[in-house]
């Protein structure tokens, strides 16, 4: 039943913070049959938890899977759900997702601009990304590839940041 996987994750995530791991949550915003209930639900998570890092973007089918005929969720709706996340907790870290560069050229850009703070580039050798596929038509213009990371920070420049490369290790709370 959904609930009792609900629990299970929320379980697991607990034990391993309690053991000391950094955890992180994700979740994707418009998937089928979810509610703004549903995604109330996960951002008093958020609040309670305080997870290193908290992973969302907006849905987006896979045709090989029971949902490839729903629609994608919105880029914006998954912005209100970001910036509401930064307020939760301001040193979470957020990445700016490619599912929102999927949904929406500039979904990244926009992602940092409502609150996101970090991108995450695709590091696997261009040969294997087919392999790493969980949804259609995912965003691959060669600037989240390594070979490319020059042009994500183009972009990140271009709308006023500077970006760092570093660990980006989870600060904690204050």
């Amino acid at each position: 039943p959904p609930f009792q996987r609900h629990a299970d994750r929320m379980r697991c995530l607990a034990d391993l913070k309690g053991l000391g791991y950094q955890t992180g949550i994700g979740f994707m915003v418009g998937a089928p049959f979810q509610t703004d209930d549903h995604l109330a639900e996960e951002l008093l998570f958020i609040r309670r938890f305080g997870p290193a890092m908290v992973g969302l973007g907006p849905f987006i089918p896979h045709a090989d899977t029971p949902f490839g005929t729903y629609p994608a969720g919105s880029a914006e709706k998954s912005l209100i759900i970001l910036a509401l996340t930064r307020l939760i907790d301001p040193r979470v870290l957020l990445p700016a997702t490619t599912a929102l560069g999927s949904v929406e050229g500039e979904g990244r850009e926009r992602g940092i601009l409502a609150g996101c703070n970090v991108l995450m580039p695709n590091i696997s050798p261009p040969e294997n990304r087919a392999n790493y596929s969980l949804y259609n038509n995912k965003v691959d213009d060669g600037s989240n590839a390594e070979e490319s990371c020059g042009s994500l920070s183009a972009r990140v420049r271009r709308i006023g940041y500077s970006p760092v490369v570093s660990r980006g290790d989870y600060q904690g709370k204050p």
